[in-house]
């Protein structure tokens, strides 16, 4: 069995955003209450997260998460990685040096963008003890393989992963045909969906659902939601298998 909690299923403002009143951003319904995206998945007695959204220990928090075996990147946006700094706990918890994986790119930012966990400095509060690691094809994690899956943000290449029956994919806006190709036979399948209107760098609802249509997995949830999408007014409105993820939902998933 693989367990997948989605930690945060906002886009980059998160939601509420900062300074609006609009029904989402005030909303009582907690699932409209919408970290930066990021997911912990649990496996063989390991969990690994992708991304380290800022929100990542207030994450870790809720869920109870008291262990960290390594971080898929799919990017080095912000929102995406500006915890990273916060899992210098679970090196102090075990004990152990964290592997951070992602494509030579996101490597090469996020090296740049963390230089100081690098630089010896005077004793403190502490640094993350993390090993950056470039793939660019699968490759075997705790037993399980691992397998980038390439998509376009915009202009700028990222990564999705799958794992087993489980593919986690964000920040898309087109998926290229080979990588269709690597999205056969989902039992699950996290994709992200911006809002109901195009955008140029994201994926919207329609969108979405249209490669959900071709890939048919037997669940599907969509992530990177903007405050224009009310969760129960959204999900109302989704067809099956789709439907609206939301912090704290975790999946059960058959290996």
């Amino acid at each position: 069995m693989t367990q997948v909690i989605v930690l945060g299923s906002g886009t980059s403002q998160g939601v509420p955003v900062i300074g609006c009143r609009c029904p989402v951003c005030t909303s009582t319904d907690a699932r409209n209450q919408r970290s930066r995206a990021s997911a912990s998945v649990r496996f063989n007695d390991r969990r690994i997260v992708i991304d380290t959204a800022p929100e990542f220990r207030l994450q870790c928090v809720r869920h109870g998460i008291d262990r960290l075996d390594a971080v898929l990147f799919t990017h080095a946006h912000a929102d995406h990685v500006h915890g990273l700094d916060d899992v210098r706990q679970f090196n102090q918890i075990q004990g152990t040096r964290i592997p951070c994986y992602g494509n030579p790119e996101t490597m090469a930012d996020l090296a740049r963008k963390f230089d100081y966990f690098f630089i010896e400095t005077q004793a403190g509060g502490g640094k993350p003890n993390v090993e950056f690691i470039a793939v660019e094809g699968p490759f075997e994690l705790f037993g399980r393989e691992i397998v980038p899956l390439p998509v376009l943000h915009g202009r700028l290449p990222v990564y999705g992963y799958r794992i087993g029956p489980f593919a986690y994919i964000t920040d898309a806006s087109e998926i290229p045909p080979e990588t269709m190709a690597k999205l056969g036979g989902l039992d699950t399948l996290v994709l992200n969906a911006l809002r109901l209107e195009p955008h140029p760098t994201h994926l919207s609802i329609g969108q979405a659902a249209g490669i959900i249509r071709q890939l048919e997995p037997r669940h599907a949830f969509l992530t990177h939601l903007t405050h224009r999408l009310d969760h129960a007014d959204t999900e109302a409105r989704l067809p099956p298998p789709i439907r609206l993820a939301y912090d704290g939902l975790t999946l059960d998933i058959p290996d």
